[in-house]
């Protein structure tokens, strides 16, 4: 263009090389346009050319004269677009771009109006028209992006949300239902689902809330039994995942359950089979839960000597493992090679330390194991159960398996009869030749008994074998009426409250507590007050400590009025100095995903600060948790119910609110 471009008349179309082409100081909008608006209408561009003429006027110098340039009043973007062009060598500088040459209106004017007058089209329209492309014109996903210079997620979502019920898209575009809400629904393709859901909504329900009643019928990717199986082993026996496009669904939801259970059982059996064939054991069960009512006796494997091939193979796996370490403690991340060989050492001996010990192979011939699934989709093994049919005619029963002590309810309509049986391994302590009347049985030995008390009351390190015996052959003996001592232990069985309960490193802990003693007991209950007798003090009192563990309840159940009880919990907590800090930590799982977003809120401000709960405000549920679980993963924050109060003299804020509470449960 040359200098008497100045005189085009105002509203003459032409054709001006990009490289003449300014952007305008006179231009309304001071924010500059995002790359991503940018690489939009670079695309768009790229396949449909300019659609909107850019409108120009003249630049002059400052005493009137043209320079040959022309600023850009409306259409900076699209000016920047095709420089975007020009970098990735898609045209040249030279490139013509239809202009309209405007010198008649203020420029900054019209600049403004070109922004503030326009109205977005409204979204329903828009992911109609991007179904329309994909119907009429047989465009996917990706080449609708490129045409409109968005990515490929961005089109299959929009093409998702034209999947709603057209009932429910109307309500949307009248403004009774928000683009989240329509979000939510469009988890599905099932119209009508989502229309009977719509149905089933409280007043002005989140977004979550419609997502769990679409889904309440499917199992999520995160749940055991999909985690156990495996999404490909599911989908390729023709399963289907429902996936969410606009969250983070972490994998999707399987729709076919009981191909899913179906899938799982069978894995299960197989696993079952392969340990009862590489073992030896009876039979084995599979089970998606752990049978706690199986009413059988289990045995525990015995001590075994390592073999002096073993014994070194384990040192020296040690020493490396030792080694390796030392050398490698600074190190950031671990070379590959070095960390295989980490995870080979931690096997080995793992294999060498499972030999310290194993099953009489009477017990394997005669016993089985059940092979469950963990709440993390791995199995689990419990092995030594002896059923009541295959215990030898007339033999004593050995230490019992898992925590055996009665539960409440098993304890009816045994009282009464405890008193008339009789012990059957046991002889007549009277050898004499004249047999004495029943009445007069009864008489000696009540006096016996009195005489008994009377002793037992003075010699309380005498009280304390006689309590641990009669707990142990309760707790580890099954069917053992072989103590004399009418103390009984109730158990509460925590798994039936707390699901996975026994899988956790507490609930570990505990098995591996308990499974230590077991091992530790004569098999015939006979020997059992000879050896707790023969204890030494402190593993005397160790072992009645565990007994009496066993039998606490904490437990509050919404039925169960016993305000009495759980006041003296709290005593008991105190007295131990009990930290829950050490088995359990707020966890998505745990308890930041069972609760509400203000409860979850005031957990982080509690342990955190009220900034970093303001901060997660704004977030969904689930990133909200997931970011919580992070943020007091270091605090040793617990809630109410898992807190300790301070001795008495010693309470802070926790210990006074947790008295409160104290109070308020005893005057129920």
């Amino acid at each position: 263009m040359s200098a008497k471009s100045v005189g085009i008349p105002s509203g003459t179309e032409v054709r001006i090389p990009l490289s003449k082409l300014k952007k305008s100081p006179k231009n309304a909008r001071k924010t500059p346009h995002s790359d991503a608006a940018i690489e939009a209408l670079a695309a768009s561009i790229a396949v449909k050319g300019i659609l909107q003429n850019l409108v120009v006027e003249p630049e002059v110098d400052d005493e009137g004269a043209a320079t040959g340039f022309f600023c850009v009043t409306i259409g900076e973007g699209r000016r920047l677009a095709q420089l975007l062009r020009v970098k990735r060598k898609e045209i040249k500088k030279s490139e013509p771009i239809r202009c309209i040459v405007d010198t008649a209106n203020d420029p900054h004017e019209i600049s403004l109006d070109e922004n503030v007058t326009r109205e977005k089209m409204h979204p329903a329209d828009e992911f109609e028209a991007f179904r329309k492309l994909a119907d009429e014109r047989g465009f996917g996903a990706e080449e609708i992006a490129a045409r409109f210079g968005v990515t490929a997620q961005v089109v299959r979502q929009r093409l998702r949300l034209s999947a709603v019920s057209p009932k429910l898209v109307q309500l949307y575009r009248d403004g009774e239902l928000v683009l989240e809400q329509l979000m939510a629904f469009a988890i599905t393709d099932d119209r009508a689902r989502q229309e009977a859901v719509y149905e089933r909504l409280p007043f002005d329900p989140d977004a979550s809330t419609i997502r769990r009643l679409l889904t309440e019928t499917h199992v999520p990717a995160t749940d055991r039994r999909a985690r156990f199986v495996g999404l490909e082993a599911y989908t390729e026996a023709g399963g289907t995942v429902l996936r969410d496009l606009f969250t983070d669904d972490r994998g999707g939801y399987l729709e076919d359950v009981a191909l899913l259970d179906l899938l799982v059982t069978a894995k299960l059996g197989r696993e079952a089979d392969a340990l009862r064939a590489a073992e030896g054991w009876k039979w084995t069960e599979a089970h998606l839960d752990f049978p706690h009512a199986h009413g059988m006796r289990r045995v525990y494997p015995h001590a075994v000597v390592l073999s002096l091939e073993d014994e070194a193979s384990l040192a020296a796996a040690h020493a490396e493992f030792d080694r390796l370490t030392e050398q490698h403690q600074t190190a950031e991340e671990l070379p590959d090679d070095v960390d295989a060989r980490f995870g080979e050492l931690e096997a080995e001996i793992d294999r060498l330390e499972a030999l310290r010990t194993a099953y009489d192979a009477e017990d394997v011939a005669r016993g089985g194991a059940f092979v469950v699934l963990n709440h993390d989709g791995r199995v689990r093994i419990e092995r030594g159960f002896i059923r009541p049919g295959d215990e030898k005619p007339g033999a004593e029963t050995g230490p019992e398996s898992a925590p055996e002590a009665r539960d409440e309810e098993d304890r009816d309509g045994e009282e009464a009869s405890a008193d008339d049986e009789d012990d059957e391994g046991a002889s007549d302590e009277e050898d004499e030749d004249q047999p004495l009347s029943d009445a007069l049985v009864r008489d000696l030995t009540a006096h016996r008994t009195l005489g008994l008390r009377l002793n037992l009351s003075e010699q309380p390190d005498v009280a304390i074998v006689a309590v641990t015996h009669a707990l142990a052959a309760q707790i580890f003996y099954f069917g053992a009426n072989a103590h004399v001592v009418g103390i009984q232990p109730v158990k509460c069985d925590l798994a039936a409250h707390a699901a996975g309960i026994e899988d956790t490193p507490a609930g570990k802990m505990w098995s591996d507590r308990h499974a230590n003693w077991a091992r530790q007991m004569p098999k015939d209950v006979a020997g059992l007050w000879e050896f707790v007798a023969e204890l030494d003090h402190d593993s005397r009192m160790a072992l009645f400590a565990h007994c009496v563990a066993l039998t606490v309840n904490a437990v509050k159940l919404p039925f169960d009025r016993r305000p009495r009880a759980l006041a003296v919990a709290r005593r008991l907590a105190e007295a131990e100095a009990l930290d829950m800090t050490a088995y359990w930590r707020p966890t998505v799982r745990s308890y930041l995903g069972r609760v509400t977003k203000a409860d979850i809120l005031a957990a982080v401000r509690e342990g955190v600060g009220t900034e970093a709960a303001e901060c997660m405000s704004d977030m969904k549920k689930a990133d909200m948790a997931q970011a919580a679980e992070q943020l007091l993963a270091a605090t040793g924050w617990l809630p109410a119910l898992l807190r300790t109060a301070a001795p008495h003299g010693q309470g802070g804020l926790q210990g006074e609110a947790q008295s409160n509470e104290l109070r308020a449960e005893a005057a129920e």
